[in-house]
């Protein structure tokens, strides 16, 4: 009995994990992300989120970013740029330079809500912007690659 309550255990672990979003896939340095596209010839996503508060934003980060399909793609074509706004405990630990940066990325792509994706060049220009997609990570690729 005790084998099977292990695996179990190990089994449940082992599809969270794979349900997580691929962390290092993202990162919030915008000035690193557009030098990083720019050397590896590959697109922005910036992802203005409430990650904590947002239903929709939340949804997409399970819906699409946490799926492997989405991860695959990202990680050939994309460098992916998460530009949080949270509420309570987790804006407390995000650091005034960050805050500074996702304000300021906001005023300048004028962001209304939340979720918004932008597509960017190595430059910074705006290719193209979306709201919450549904459709699951086939539905974010197909809107990428037009």
């Amino acid at each position: 009995m005790r084998t099977t309550t292990r695996l179990f255990a190990l089994l449940t672990l082992a599809l969270l994990t794979a349900a997580l979003p691929a962390a290092d896939l993202w990162t919030t340095d915008y000035p690193a992300a557009l030098k990083k596209a720019s050397k590896e010839n590959k697109l922005v996503l910036l992802d203005f989120t409430g990650s904590n508060w947002c239903p929709l934003c939340i949804k997409l980060d399970q819906e699409v970013f946490a799926q492997k399909a989405f991860q695959e793609y990202a990680e050939k074509n994309l460098i992916l740029v998460l530009v949080d706004f949270p509420q309570g405990k987790k804006l407390s630990e995000q650091s005034e330079t960050l805050k500074k940066q996702n304000s300021n990325l906001q005023t300048k792509y004028n962001i209304q809500g939340y979720p918004t994706l932008l597509l960017l060049d190595d430059q910074g220009k705006q290719l193209k912007s979306s709201n919450y997609l549904a459709g699951g990570p086939e539905a974010f690729i197909k809107w990428a690659q037009k």
